[in-house]
């Protein structure tokens, strides 16, 4: 049985919370790219999306299936108040599944740094 997350996760629905991590922080890997935008919601919101240029049903199924066994991964690493969007890219098929989890939670580590940290000049 895996480990349980730890913290509770929410299932993104709603097109309106798919619009609204698209307006937030973006960061982009080989396998996906992963929006982030805060919330009022305490719990972190999770929600995935494979175009269909990504290839066919049995594609995006499975790409959206690693996708969701790596955030269950990561899941420790997620930030409460926060829904995230991942967007599953071909790649992800091929990419080795520790490589995609490593890069998951360094794309979250990446966009919960503070603004000085990413630009790494201090703020006036």
């Amino acid at each position: 049985m895996p480990d349980s997350p730890a913290l509770p996760l929410r299932r993104l629905k709603k097109r309106a919370q798919f619009l609204k991590a698209a307006r937030g922080s973006k960061i982009a890997r080989r396998g996906f790219v992963l929006q982030a935008v805060p919330v009022a919601d305490p719990v972190p919101g999770v929600g995935y999306t494979v175009t269909k240029k990504t290839g066919n049903s049995p594609e995006r199924s499975r790409i959206k299936r690693r996708l969701r066994e790596a955030v269950r991964a990561c899941s420790d690493r997620l930030v409460a108040g926060h829904d995230y969007v991942l967007i599953g890219r071909r790649e992800s098929l091929s990419e080795p599944f520790d490589n995609l989890t490593r890069e998951l939670g360094k794309a979250i580590a990446r966009l919960h740094r503070p603004a000085q940290a990413l630009s790494g000049h201090p703020k006036p």
